[in-house]
């Protein structure tokens, strides 16, 4: 078992602690499927939403956050089945809005998977304005349950009334809708070929800067993490946050960190390179190569 869960599993029902701690193996980085799920459910005896409340101190011990030593765990269920575990992410001695919120990072690992709809949000504390803005760009965000511990299952739409979403901008494919956007590369690096498929894979409805973030550590091992934008632009999720929450998730020091790529649209009406410099920089000696590409 790793080591960040040996706390974590103190807090746990006797018969979870005992269920789960096969899953939590070296590879492991916050991925349930629903038939491990139905497995745990078994060996408990717990009702699923009792259930899912109860693994959030599993969600939470894959948190890094140096500046508020607040740790949040959040998890997303998916239309599968499956669910996908985050937690919040503060860059040290950088501005918090590199911040990446544990709502975000459950969403981002749901959205990186292949998911296409999630269902449930279960999170250890009522979410922010932000990450109840960030759900509601989701398909069918507005109905997303939301669960608390102690408290009543709700809708998005109890904790988000009035919201402003992707259809007030005439945006008809919302995050999480399958993106194909098409750009023009020459390269036979693999590592370029792997943030070229994230970045045409992106959500930019609102500058069109399809966009994605590579990291390789000195073993080789590659994480990534593509451009999220939301209709109220500030909770957008950039790429390099969420590659630094996968590369968390999977319990790698980012001092590991060999190379970085970012791949953006030349046609986007932003940029996002001094962005992902600003909080590469901070937890790592490493340039960003900065690659343009021409959409089709």
């Amino acid at each position: 078992m790793q080591d960040r869960f040996l706390k974590s599993i103190a807090k746990l029902p006797e018969s979870l602690a005992t269920a789960i701690v096969p899953l939590l193996d070296k590879d492991f980085a916050g991925h349930i499927d629903a038939q491990q799920l139905a497995e745990l459910q078994k060996a408990t005896q717990m009702e699923l939403d009792e259930l899912l409340l109860a693994l959030l101190p599993i969600a939470a011990a894959l948190a890094r956050p140096p500046i508020s030593e607040f740790h949040v765990g959040a998890i997303a269920k998916g239309k599968s089945g499956d669910i996908y575990m985050g937690a919040n992410i503060e860059l040290p001695g950088e501005a918090l809005f590199h911040s990446v919120h544990a709502e975000q990072s459950a969403i981002s690992h749901a959205w990186l998977s292949g998911e296409s709809v999630i269902e449930d949000i279960i999170v250890n504390a009522s979410p922010c304005g932000h990450c109840r803005q960030f759900i509601n760009e989701l398909v069918e965000g507005s109905k997303v349950k939301i669960h608390l511990p102690s408290q009543d299952t709700a809708p998005l739409s109890h904790y988000l009334p009035y919201a402003f979403g992707p259809s007030d901008l005439n945006i008809e494919t919302p995050l999480l809708t399958k993106q194909q956007h098409e750009l023009i590369l020459d390269s036979n690096d693999p590592m370029v070929i792997e943030a070229l498929d994230h970045a045409s894979s992106s959500y930019a409805p609102y500058t069109k800067n399809y966009a994605a973030v590579v990291l390789e550590t000195k073993d080789g091992a590659t994480y990534c993490g593509r451009y999220a934008e939301n209709a109220a632009f500030n909770p957008s999720m950039q790429p390099m946050q969420m590659a630094l929450s996968t590369m968390a998730r999977h319990n790698r020091d980012f001092s590991e960190i060999n190379r970085a790529v970012l791949i953006e649209s030349s046609k986007g009406l932003v940029s996002l390179v001094g962005a992902a410099m600003d909080a590469l920089h901070s937890v790592a000696p490493i340039e960003l190569e900065h690659i343009v590409a021409d959409p089709e």
